[in-house]
Protein backbone atom coordinates (compact mmCIF):
# COMPACT_ATOMS: atom_id res chain seq x y z
CA UNK A 1 0.00 0.00 0.00
CA UNK A 2 1.16 3.42 -1.12
CA UNK A 3 1.76 6.70 1.58
CA UNK A 4 -0.74 8.16 -0.43
CA UNK A 5 -3.59 5.53 -0.11
CA UNK A 6 -2.69 5.11 3.50
CA UNK A 7 -2.96 9.06 4.17
CA UNK A 8 -6.38 8.90 1.89
CA UNK A 9 -7.40 5.69 4.48
CA UNK A 10 -6.62 7.74 7.75
CA UNK A 11 -8.46 10.48 6.59
CA UNK A 12 -11.61 8.47 6.13
CA UNK A 13 -11.11 7.60 9.19
CA UNK A 14 -10.65 10.25 10.98
CA UNK A 15 -13.42 11.95 9.64
CA UNK A 16 -15.92 9.00 10.42
CA UNK A 17 -14.78 9.03 13.63
CA UNK A 18 -15.23 13.00 13.92
CA UNK A 19 -18.83 11.96 12.02
CA UNK A 20 -19.84 8.96 15.25
CA UNK A 21 -18.40 11.25 17.99
CA UNK A 22 -20.80 13.69 16.90
CA UNK A 23 -24.11 11.74 16.54
CA UNK A 24 -23.01 10.02 20.10
CA UNK A 25 -22.85 13.56 21.31
CA UNK A 26 -25.97 14.09 19.91
CA UNK A 27 -27.67 11.04 22.12
CA UNK A 28 -25.85 11.49 25.15
CA UNK A 29 -27.78 15.21 25.04
CA UNK A 30 -31.24 13.74 24.36
CA UNK A 31 -29.99 10.91 27.19
CA UNK A 32 -29.85 13.26 29.77
CA UNK A 33 -32.31 15.47 28.87
CA UNK A 34 -35.54 15.45 30.76
CA UNK A 35 -38.82 13.50 29.61
CA UNK A 36 -40.30 16.68 30.36
CA UNK A 37 -38.14 18.55 27.80
CA UNK A 38 -38.15 16.07 25.35
CA UNK A 39 -41.33 15.74 24.10
CA UNK A 40 -42.19 19.62 25.26
CA UNK A 41 -44.93 18.97 27.47
CA UNK A 42 -45.27 21.35 30.97
CA UNK A 43 -45.56 17.68 32.79
CA UNK A 44 -43.37 14.57 33.07
CA UNK A 45 -46.04 12.01 32.74
CA UNK A 46 -48.19 10.62 29.91
CA UNK A 47 -51.86 11.08 30.57
CA UNK A 48 -52.16 7.87 27.96
CA UNK A 49 -50.55 4.14 28.55
CA UNK A 50 -49.70 4.55 24.38
CA UNK A 51 -47.92 7.70 24.94
CA UNK A 52 -45.63 5.82 27.54
CA UNK A 53 -45.37 3.20 25.27
CA UNK A 54 -44.24 5.33 22.26
CA UNK A 55 -41.98 7.00 24.77
CA UNK A 56 -40.09 3.64 26.10
CA UNK A 57 -39.89 2.55 22.51
CA UNK A 58 -38.02 5.85 21.43
CA UNK A 59 -35.66 5.61 24.05
CA UNK A 60 -34.66 1.74 23.52
CA UNK A 61 -34.68 3.12 20.12
CA UNK A 62 -32.12 5.43 20.99
CA UNK A 63 -30.03 3.17 23.68
CA UNK A 64 -29.51 0.83 20.54
CA UNK A 65 -28.59 3.45 17.74
CA UNK A 66 -26.09 4.95 20.61
CA UNK A 67 -24.83 1.24 20.99
CA UNK A 68 -23.92 0.39 17.46
CA UNK A 69 -22.90 3.87 16.96
CA UNK A 70 -20.57 2.99 20.15
CA UNK A 71 -19.47 -0.44 18.41
CA UNK A 72 -18.50 0.89 15.59
CA UNK A 73 -16.31 4.01 17.05
CA UNK A 74 -14.33 0.99 18.67
CA UNK A 75 -13.71 -0.53 15.07
CA UNK A 76 -12.62 2.57 13.71
CA UNK A 77 -10.03 3.12 16.83
CA UNK A 78 -8.72 -0.29 16.36
CA UNK A 79 -7.91 0.66 12.78
CA UNK A 80 -6.48 3.71 13.45
CA UNK A 81 -4.97 1.84 16.27
CA UNK A 82 -3.36 -0.43 13.59
CA UNK A 83 -2.40 1.89 11.56
CA UNK A 84 -0.57 4.21 13.69
CA UNK A 85 1.53 1.09 15.39
CA UNK A 86 1.92 -1.08 12.90
CA UNK A 87 1.67 1.19 9.30
CA UNK A 88 3.31 -1.59 7.45
CA UNK A 89 0.90 -4.41 8.37
CA UNK A 90 -2.32 -2.13 7.83
CA UNK A 91 -4.23 -3.57 5.00
CA UNK A 92 -3.63 -6.76 5.48
CA UNK A 93 -5.70 -9.67 6.33
CA UNK A 94 -5.42 -11.13 9.89
CA UNK A 95 -6.19 -14.50 9.06
CA UNK A 96 -5.13 -15.26 5.62
CA UNK A 97 -1.85 -11.93 5.85
CA UNK A 98 -2.67 -11.17 1.58
CA UNK A 99 -3.30 -7.50 1.07
CA UNK A 100 -7.13 -6.73 1.24
CA UNK A 101 -7.87 -4.66 -1.71
CA UNK A 102 -7.59 -0.64 -1.64
CA UNK A 103 -11.38 -0.63 -3.11
CA UNK A 104 -12.60 -2.73 -0.24
CA UNK A 105 -10.33 -0.58 2.37
CA UNK A 106 -11.59 2.38 0.10
CA UNK A 107 -15.58 1.65 0.96
CA UNK A 108 -14.68 0.27 4.70
CA UNK A 109 -11.60 1.55 5.82
CA UNK A 110 -11.31 -0.67 9.29
CA UNK A 111 -11.84 -4.00 7.30
CA UNK A 112 -9.46 -6.34 9.10
CA UNK A 113 -9.92 -9.10 6.58
CA UNK A 114 -10.19 -9.95 2.74
CA UNK A 115 -13.37 -11.00 1.20
CA UNK A 116 -12.66 -14.18 1.00
CA UNK A 117 -11.99 -14.52 4.64
CA UNK A 118 -15.28 -12.36 5.54
CA UNK A 119 -17.31 -14.47 3.64
CA UNK A 120 -15.72 -17.61 5.18
CA UNK A 121 -16.39 -16.05 8.79
CA UNK A 122 -20.10 -15.25 7.63
CA UNK A 123 -20.43 -18.93 6.32
CA UNK A 124 -19.29 -19.82 9.84
CA UNK A 125 -21.62 -17.88 11.51
CA UNK A 126 -24.98 -18.69 9.39
CA UNK A 127 -24.03 -22.49 10.20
Amino acid sequence: MTKTQLKHLEKRLLEERARVMKELGTYDESFNSTLQGADGDLSSYSFHMADQGTDAMEREKQFLFASQEGRYLWHINEALNRMYNQPDKFGHCHQCGIEIDFARLDALPHARLCISCKEKEEDAKRR
